[in-house]
């Protein structure tokens, strides 16, 4: 069995990188923000907030819910759909 990390060990490790990360986002934001424009109807823009507010709430499967927000709902007719057969080859068109 692996050994577990001392989670002040882990938020020494990991807290510059995050910081980082925090404030490319925000300057990302920032950019958009004095943007000319408005992007309040683009679903994208909602997917960041919603991404937002999940990251602050102290919660195991952050990654997970996050990529759920940014993911298309699953299609049973998917291959189909892009041209790629069964085997993982695409279809000759």
């Amino acid at each position: 069995m692996p050994k577990s990390i001392d989670v002040a060990e882990l938020l020494n490790r990991e807290f510059l990188g995050i910081r980082s990360r925090l404030i490319d986002l925000a300057a990302a934001l920032d950019r958009i923000d004095r943007g000319q424009g408005s992007v309040a109807s683009d679903p994208r823009i909602d997917q960041i907030r919603r991404s937002l507010a999940l990251l602050a709430e102290p919660k195991a499967d952050r990654a997970e819910q996050v990529q759920l927000i940014f993911s298309l709902p699953y299609q049973s007719d998917w291959e189909a759909q892009y041209g790629v057969a069964p085997s993982g080859r695409p279809h000759k068109l």
